[in-house]
């Protein structure tokens, strides 16, 4: 469902004094709500530690809240000690980082988001047929070493519009581009266009490969952004789709915007003369975070929420399937065909 030019019509309105527009979708994506409930239900049913390599998602709050219930995150598998327990995060590791484990002999659990196997398998089916892969993304992202893991001599990565002609290929008519699935809509598609046109026969992926989520808060922001005078966006600085979000809303014409871990974060002078903020977070924030914001905000003179929601998102994803058997063994998990996955009652979200 998208916003329609009345609904428009009627914000337009309303746009005056002490509010708050909170988009809507934002926080989780069924990824990490599933990768966070992995760690969760590890813990519970294993005991501390548990393991975690990397941070399962990129939000310093989330990981502060499974390091106290027992998870220790490390930032490379042979940290972690021979024959335990580990959890893969979302962003997906390469077939490197499993062989690893498997010489360690540890029991893993593989918490990479669906759509992050995907263009995984994508690399490898391309490489298969030998393509030349452009990876579109940006270096040193946790998702994009483990993409670039799966085919590293058929991968290159280009990290925007300008990179684009410092590419070798051995084939012009044998070039396909994957991307990260938690980039800017809009700046992938300037660097494809590039791409395209030094490569006129550049192959499509068979699907798009940037997440529902990250479009569907992106597209919330486009909306809400002319609406206000500042917008925040809750996230983490590591968390690339929330750095996005900060620079889709600039593009799309709010004349501030901003981005916090945390309510503390915020400062005063931002909203100096504001009438209107517009609020978001991104996909691996928890809604506890963003309520902080709220009640910070109304404190100080925004008193009115309104929720402006462009998507409904209904996705969900299965646990992994190692982890669901030992839960449905020790019967901690609804077991009827095609039951939806649900969260313990002290799920961090």
């Amino acid at each position: 469902m998208t916003v329609d030019d009345q609904t428009l019509g009627s914000l337009e309105q309303k746009n005056a004094g002490g509010k708050i527009l909170l988009a809507a979708p934002r926080g989780y994506c069924a990824g990490v709500d599933r990768a966070v409930d992995v760690v969760e239900k590890a813990l519970d049913l294993y005991g501390a530690p548990v393991y975690v390599r990397k941070e399962i998602v990129h939000n310093k709050f989330v990981v502060e809240s499974l390091s106290k219930r027992g998870a220790i995150f490390v930032q490379e598998t042979d940290q972690v000690p021979e024959g335990a327990r580990v959890v893969f995060s979302a962003h997906g590791v390469s077939p490197q980082v499993h062989e690893v484990a498997a010489q360690r002999h540890l029991a893993t659990i593989d918490a990479t988001c669906p759509l992050v196997t995907k263009v995984h398998r994508e690399a490898v089916r391309f490489a298969k047929d030998d393509y030349d892969i452009i990876l579109v993304g940006h270096e040193g992202h946790e998702e994009v070493e483990g993409t670039f893991g799966e085919a590293p001599e058929h991968i290159q990565v280009v990290g925007s519009p300008e990179e684009v002609d410092n590419l070798v290929v051995r084939n012009p008519e044998r070039v396909v581009w994957i991307s990260q699935t938690t980039l800017s809509v809009d700046e992938t598609r300037q660097t494809v266009d590039r791409l395209r046109e030094r490569f006129p026969a550049l192959l499509d992926p068979p699907s798009d490969d940037i997440c529902y989520a990250t479009q569907n808060r992106q597209g919330a922001v486009k909306v809400i952004a002319p609406l206000v005078d500042v917008m925040v966006v809750v996230g983490s600085a590591n968390s690339s789709n929330s750095v996005r979000l900060v620079d889709v809303a600039l593009e799309s014409g709010v004349p501030a915007a901003y981005r916090i871990d945390k309510a503390e974060e915020l400062q005063e002078e931002w909203f100096e003369g504001a009438s209107t903020v517009g609020l978001t977070s991104g996909a691996s924030v928890p809604e506890i975070l963003v309520r902080d914001v709220v009640a910070w905000l109304q404190e100080r003179g925004f008193p009115t929420v309104e929720e402006v929601r462009t998507e409904t998102e209904t996705t969900t994803f299965a646990l992994p399937r190692d982890l669901r058997s030992d839960l449905k063994n020790a019967g901690q998990i609804d077991v009827r065909p095609h039951a939806r996955r649900t969260a313990g009652p002290d799920h961090t979200s």
